[in-house]
Parts: structure tokens; sequence; C-alpha cells
């Protein structure tokens, strides 16, 4: 991994995760069964014993009902310009990748920018990913696939792709080195947690 993303402030999924089911009083049977994953699989991550796949994360926002960010922290106030020093990004790990959060937790506006750094063989999950709004992908380092419909876009660095977000999609890296993509989500309906989206889908 890159030496910035250590310098970042690193987010325990697993407290944080259980931190907020008990918050909503919901029982991990309960959340177990919103969010389609096993109860064993949910106590696993509870516990620390594996790191979650950036598609489950999203499955997991969802059935809270919060935002991928949640994950991040207490909710912070919303401001209309959010200025952050590299060191002070927030980074959540998933399964052979790190997450890092871009200032969209934090504005007030429907746009949503993060790092994707990802290992070998890494990917979004098993499952479509489908949101509203608009989605960039600027790759800046190795190889990533991006699956949009039928579609496949193997987008190297310098590569860009941008579509419709409500198009099924999904990715992954392909190649035997470390990937980092630039995504931004726009434009989505209010409400609506898209980044979510890209770490729920998977197990």
């Amino acid at each position: 991994m890159a030496s910035f993303i250590h310098e970042a402030a690193s987010v325990d999924v697993a407290s944080r995760l259980r931190e907020l089911r008990e918050s909503q009083n919901i029982s991990m049977r309960t959340l177990a069964a919103r969010s389609g994953l096993s109860a064993n699989a949910l106590s696993m991550i509870e516990r620390g014993k594996t790191s979650p796949s950036v598609s489950t994360l999203y499955k997991l926002a969802d059935a809270l009902g919060v935002s991928i960010t949640a994950f991040f922290g207490a909710e912070t106030e919303k401001k209309q310009v959010v200025f952050l020093k590299s060191e002070e990004r927030t980074r959540m790990s998933f399964t052979r990748g790190v997450f890092e959060a871009l200032g969209g937790e934090n504005f007030a506006g429907r746009v949503e920018p993060f790092m994707l750094t990802l290992e070998s063989g890494a990917t979004c999950g098993p499952h479509d990913i489908v949101h509203s709004g608009h989605e960039f992908v600027f790759c800046l380092r190795g190889k990533l696939d991006y699956y949009v419909e039928k579609d496949l876009f193997h987008l190297e660095a310098g590569d860009s792709l941008l579509f419709a977000s409500k198009l099924r999609h999904r990715w992954r890296n392909p190649s035997g080195n470390v990937t980092t993509a630039l995504v931004i989500i726009s434009g989505f309906a209010e409400g609506e947690q898209p980044h979510v989206m890209h770490l729920k889908k998977g197990k």
C-alpha cells in the first residue's frame, strides 16, 4: 500500500459496527437477516476475526439505514467547504483493499469522492451495484476492470470512465499489482448513500 495510506486515520470497523447496531437496539440475528449475511459471518466481523468486503460494508450500512461513512465515526455537521490534509483522511480496510474518504462524509452536497487502493484480485463482491446519480472513475495506478451492464472496460493508469450509476456495475483488480483509483459519485437522490453501495454487495 502507498505510504500516504498509513498516515490516514484508521477505522476500527468491528467496534463501529457493534456500536451502530447496539445504538439502534438491533440484534445480531436481525441485522444478519436485513443485510443478507449469515449470523456467523456478522459475528466474525464484529469480533474482528475477518475483514468485510466493500460490498458487505455497503450491505451493512444499508441494513442499518446509515451512510458508509457512519463507520468512520460520529456524524459531523455538514459543511459547504471541506478541506482535508492528506494525513486527515479517514481510511477503512476491507477484504484485500482500503477505502479512503475524501471529504464527502462532511460535505453538504450530493457528491462523494473516495479513493480505492486494491490488492491483486480485490473485487467489490459478487453482486452488481446500482444507485442513482453518475459515477466517475479515474485509474491512478495499476489496472482496474469495470463492468457496466454487459460491457467490460479495462482501465490502466491515466484512463477514466464515466457512466450513469443506474446501470448495473461492479469492479475488480485483475492484475498482480496494487491498483489505486479515484471514484467520484454525484447527482444522487437526496438521502441516498451511494458510497455505501460500493461496499455492500459482497460477502
